[in-house]
Parts: structure tokens; C-alpha cells; sequence
């Protein structure tokens, strides 16, 4: 990786346990005076464009509310086509293209993309659920390119500082490297698909780990295409279409808290906070000062009953990393105890950042009688039949349907000491359950993320206290809505 560090896949997951568009850096320039020169006249690219001649490809989910969204959008694009060409574009469910478990990684099903859309299709189009697509105008942007050459677009994030999330990659400047925003939509010409999927059949990918998905398929067309760029549409846009995005805008981002009726009440989620001994100093005040009073339902769990915070001692041996063994201990402890009272149960970290008042409302999109397993989906090993799992740190999340079939299957830890996350993502994967994603929820710290692409965000979570103030961090981040309602309780004392 060019001015980069290199670690191991193993190194990698152990350390791993939004944009705005009135502003364009230079590191967002075109790539020549030619690309900008055709973008500025689109007669010098002799191209003409049916919006037949796109393929959307939407990054949907199985997950009923998902899935719904994503049906949502396709129809909706179908009726703008409607009205624009006899001939209607073809749009697809990630999630019901082959193999299920890892179509959302792209990598995979590149190759059917140039044997069935090579030949009649000039552009890939992805989005997201949320991605409000102006179809006439998006034909516009597109008819500016040259659809015989390879063109990788979309809206460019780069990195103000390398961090561990990219590999550090291009330590020395990482805001050299230009990777698209998803929510914005991004867009394959054929010829630069068809040059990919040829690659990917004699070279694919060589990490284990997907971890950051748009970041890994820039670096991957970078090294493998002769270092073939991204070029930053600045149409492609995250504003938030309730909010009348900018009239060049052929996209925009519904970048709101999802919120499906009444938010779920707090009675209705059990919080169970990982720690041990060694952290009951440092890392459990900064939750009691952060968002512990959020939660009615909490418990610490820890390898030393302590009674001042206080912890319940599981009865497993504290371990370095992967804390399977504890991990599955809780889900005993809440099937035992709770499963029958509390329809959610969320697992974190002792440094886990959470806004308790932001889950409630994502999980009113949710169904508990469902089997969802939600946070922030990590890959491991997709190349090779491989599975998809929920990273710990950033909170993983159960439906009380979820946390019944994985306890009554016989999938449990092969030791103590294993990655608790990716157990679970094994265990779900065999029981046929498919872990639901939400970008909302963080493995990392805010600064490991590309700050425009934090812009368009509402979260839920961050992890670690590396190198941070974490009650700064949370304050910044997360406290918004908690603090409002802190407030209003505190009046209303005040005026009884």
C-alpha cells in the first residue's frame, strides 16, 4: 500500500475489536484540463445517453424495514424513467443478487455485471436506500462523460489524518486519496467494469477483512487500474432533500434519524456493559458521567464483583481480547432473566460511546419479533465463502427473537478467549439469519472517519478512548437530544 503501513489481517481485526457540498478542496479537483474541459462542454464527448443505458444498483438489505426503503426507491426510479424513455433502466436489490452474504461488498458480483449489462448498459449506478435520485438530471452529469472510457464517479471523502479504519494508508498525506460517498451515489462506466471484472478474476481482493467498504474498492481500482482515480461530481450530493437541496443537485441524502412511529421506550432495552477490574477506574466513570442515566435497564459485567459501581462477576476468567466466553455468558444471563420483559438487548464496550435517546428511535424501525442482529457490519473472509458479522465496539444489538435462536442452536464459542463479534457472526450465519447493517453505529473514534462524511450523520455510537477527551467526545457527538431531555426532567422537578 504506497505511503502506507501494512498490518496483518489478524493484527488488523484485533485493533479494530459525511460531506459538505459547499465545500471542494483541492484534493476534489479533476483529474486533467481535458476531464474539465468535457465536463464544461459536453458536445466534445459526441455522447448521447438513454436512461436505459443504467443499471441501478441499490445496497439494500433483507431486513423487512430495509428491504421496504429499498423497494421504495426502486419504484420510484422507474416511475421518473417512466417519464422520460420507453426504454425503463434496470434496478436492483443487492441483497437478491448472488451470493447473498457478500453481494454488498461489489467485488463479487462485478463479473455477472459485465456478462449481463456489458453489451446494452453504459453506466453502474449505486446508491443507497435513503439516496433520493433526480433521474433527469443525473442523465445530464452523466452525459457528459465519454461512456466508451473508464470513468469512476461519484462524491470524493478523503482523510484528514491515516487511520487504522483504511489500513493507514497513505500515511505521509492521506488526503491525497479521493474514495466516494456512498450516500451521494457513485457510478461505473461499462468499459471500466468490464476491465475490473477481468482483473478481479485473476486478482482478487487480498484481505481477509472488509472493514470500509468505499474506501477499499477506490484503493483497489487505484492499484489494480493503473492508478485510475475517483472524479468528484460535485451534483452527486448528501443534502437532505427535506431540506431543499441545491438545484444542480442530481442527488441528495435523507440524512435524518430514521424514526418509524413512537420511539422505543427505554423500558424495552437492556444495556450490558463488557469490563473488567483494570478499567473500573478509568473507564466506567466516563460512562456513569456520559449516558449511563439513559438507560433503565443496565448491568457491568465484569471478571470482580464491585459493589460502589456495582458489577456482576460472570464467572469468566478476564482475557486479553475476544471475550466470547463473557460475551455468551450475557445472553445466558438475559435469556434467564429478561428475555421474557425486555424486547432488545444491547451489548457495548466499557468504552463505548452511545446515545441511548438516538437507539430508541432506530429501533422503532425494527421489529423484535424479527430476528435482527444489528450495529455496523464488518466482513471477514467474503471471497471465499466467508460471512459477515456485527462489530463489538460499537454496540451489537439483539431483537429478543435474535438472542432465542442463537441460545436454543449449539453454536457457542470454541474458546474463552475468542473474537466474541465474529463467533456471533458465524453462529448467525449458519442459523440463516443475516446481520442488518447501520452506518450509525462506530468501531472507531470520530476522528477515524472522513469528517464530510460524518457531516450527513445523526450517530448512535463511537468506540475507544484512544487519545481522546471521551466525555468531550461525547458531548460534541452524541448529547444533543439526551441533554435536552436531562433538562426538561430537572425543570420539571424544579417546578414541583
Amino acid at each position: 500500500m504506497p505511503g502506507g503501513i501494512r498490518l496483518s489481517a489478524v493484527a488488523f481485526c484485533l485493533l479494530c475489536c459525511c460531506c459538505s457540498p459547499n465545500i471542494i478542496s483541492s484534493a476534489f479537483a479533476f483529474h486533467s484540463d481535458e476531464e474539465l474541459l468535457s465536463i464544461q462542454n459536453p458536445a466534445k464527448t459526441n455522447t448521447t445517453l438513454d436512461v436505459g443505458e443504467i443499471v441501478f444498483v441499490i445496497q439494500s438489505q433483507s431486513n423487512t424495514f430495509h428491504k421496504k426503503r429499498a423497494e421504495e426507491l426502486k419504484e420510484n426510479i422507474l416511475k421518473q424513467a417512466a417519464l422520460i424513455s420507453k426504454k425503463l433502466p434496470r434496478v436492483l436489490l443487492i441483497h437478491e443478487l448472488e451470493p447473498r452474504q457478500s453481494a454488498w461488498t461489489i467485488f463479487p458480483v462485478v463479473p455477472h455485471f459485465a456478462d449481463a449489462y456489458g453489451k446494452n448498459s453504459s453506466w453502474i449506478f449505486f446508491c443507497e436506500e435513503e439516496t433520493t435520485i433526480r433521474l433527469q438530471k443525473l442523465l445530464m452529469v452523466l452525459q457528459r462523460f465519454d461512456k466508451s472510457k473508464n470513468w469512476f464517479l461519484g462524491k470524493a471523502l478523503h482523510d484528514k489524518e491515516s487511520t487504522i479504519i483504511h489500513h493507514y494508508a497513505f500515511t505521509e498525506n492521506p488526503s491525497v486519496f479521493k474514495y466516494p460517498d456512498f450516500s451521494a451515489g457513485w457510478a461505473l462506466s461499462t468499459p471500466l467494469i468490464k476491465r475490473l471484472a477481468g482483473i478481479l478474476l485473476k486478482d482478487p481482493p487480498s484481505s481477509d477483512f472488509t472493514i470500509d467498504l468505499k474506501h477499499e474498492i477506490a484503493l483497489y481500482i487505484w492499484k489494480k487500474m493503473d492508478e485510475q482515480e475517483l472524479t468528484h461530481i460535485k451534483q452527486f450530493c448528501t443534502d437532505n432533500p427535506t431540506s431543499s437541496p441545491s438545484a444542480e443537485c442530481a442527488t441528495a441524502f435523507r440524512n435524518s434519524l430514521p424514526l418509524c412511529g413512537d420511539p422505543v421506550k427505554k423500558e424495552d432495552i437492556f444495556v450490558a456493559i463488557k469490563t473488567c477490574k483494570k478499567f473500573h477506574k478509568d473507564r466506567i466513570p466516563v460512562v456513569k458521567k456520559t449516558w449511563e442515566w439513559q438507560a433503565a435497564h443496565y448491568e457491568y459485567y465484569s471478571d470482580y464483583e464491585d459493589k460502589t459501581i456495582p458489577t456482576t462477576d460472570l464467572r469468566i476468567p478476564n482475557v486479553e481480547r475476544g471475550h466470547c466466553g463473557k460475551t455468551f455468558a450475557i445472553l445466558e444471563r438475559f435469556m434467564n432473566l429478561y428475555i421474557s420483559q425486555i424486547d432488545w438487548l444491547i451489548i457495548v464496550d466499557d468504552d463505548t460511546l452511545i446515545s441511548i435517546s438516538r437507539l430508541q428511535k432506530l429501533l422503532s424501525c425494527y421489529d423484535p419479533h424479527e430476528s435482527v442482529f444489528l450495529g455496523e457490519r464488518y466482513g471477514y473472509g467474503l471471497q471465499a465463502g466467508g460471512y459477515n458479522y456485527i462489530t463489538g465496539g460499537g454496540g451489537m444489538v439483539f431483537s429478543r427473537e435474535a438472542a432465542r435462536r442463537l441460545m436454543n442452536s449449539k453454536c457457542r464459542c470454541y474458546s474463552n478467549d475468542a473474537p466474541d463479534d465474529m463467533v456471533l457472526g458465524m453462529c448467525f450465519s449458519s442459523l440463516g439469519i443475516a446481520v442488518t447493517h447501520s452506518p450509525l453505529f462506530h468501531q472507531a473514534r470520530p476522528m477515524d472517519y472522513a469528517k464530510d462524511y460524518l457531516a450527513h450523520q445523526i450517530p448512535v455510537s463511537f468506540h475507544k478512548h484512544w487519545n481522546i477527551d471521551p466525555i468531550a467526545v461525547y458531548f460534541k457527538w452524541l448529547a444533543q437530544e439526551e441533554e435536552n431531555q436531562k433538562n426538561e426532567k430537572k425543570n420539571f422537578k424544579h417546578e414541583l
